[in-house]
């Protein structure tokens, strides 16, 4: 039985990927043969770094989309990205759908419903691959009309080889022309200790903790998973640390915390 791949344009797209020579043409090329594996309604290549500010190598949204969803999301909210930390994990998948990994109470989160609702990706399949030390690639494939079925996933999965191939090109091609000496590792750092300190006048070091989960999308019951503690527990922790801020939603919080970023 013939499959897309023995067409001649999915044929076509690897020799056109073989032939791209800077990073930009790479990436198109690219795109264009993961297009021809699975239908996907948008993709973003990024470098997450443990040290820096996440660098946006390329992308298919639109100007004013990439301005809303891209530049707000460096400013740092990207901290609270469930694929940020999934990114700078050491024992980090190498291919995943990107709902398997996220918190139990993601999708009800104030992160996931300023940053990621608006995106209407419905589904999102993420390759990610190491790249340094300090950095790894990601790239997003994004589904916004339906799911990806098993078919479709057992079939980004089967290209997974090339895809790899192809990112490790890019990145290097992207780094021998990119200066990178004004990556802006001081923000990062302003950022990381905004977030690990948030609250840090008024709260104990236990209810900072349940605060960067509670940010992050996760539940009480997750939280005590995480925390190795009793779910009671961490609602007792919850109302204390909402009194002391003086706020009564998760929401308020999240803006306190937003807040708190547009200072650093």
């Amino acid at each position: 039985m013939r499959t897309r791949f023995d067409s001649p344009d999915w044929h076509q797209a690897i020799a056109a990927l073989v032939r791209s020579g800077d990073a930009q043409s790479s990436c198109d090329a690219l795109i264009k043969a993961i297009g021809l594996a699975v239908t996907h309604e948008g993709t973003c290549l990024l470098a997450f770094h443990r040290d820096a500010p996440p660098d946006v190598i390329h992308h298919t949204l639109e100007p004013a989309g990439a301005e809303h969803y891209l530049d707000r999301y460096l400013a740092g909210p990207y901290l609270l990205d469930p694929l940020y930390q999934l990114a700078i994990r050491v024992d980090k998948p190498s291919v995943c759908r990107f709902r398997d990994e996220t918190p139990d109470r993601f999708r009800s989160s104030e992160y996931y419903r300023h940053y990621c609702e608006r995106t209407h990706l419905l589904d999102e399949m993420d390759f990610l691959l190491g790249v340094s030390d300090t950095s790894t690639l990601v790239l997003v494939v994004g589904r916004r009309e339906k799911m990806f079925t098993k078919t479709e996933l057992d079939r980004i999965r089967s290209i997974e080889t090339i895809v790899y191939a192809a990112m490790r090109n890019i990145w290097e091609r992207w780094v021998a022309v990119e200066d990178r000496s004004g990556r802006n590792e001081s923000l990062h750092q302003r950022l990381t200790r905004c977030f690990e300190n948030f609250g840090d006048s008024l709260l104990t070091v236990r209810e900072r903790e349940i605060t960067q989960l509670l940010l992050r999308g996760h539940s009480a019951k997750s939280i005590a998973r995480e925390l190795r503690i009793a779910p009671g527990t961490v609602m007792v922790h919850k109302r204390n640390l909402f009194a002391k801020l003086g706020i009564t939603s998760q929401n308020e919080l999240f803006s306190l915390f937003i807040n708190d970023l547009s200072r650093s």
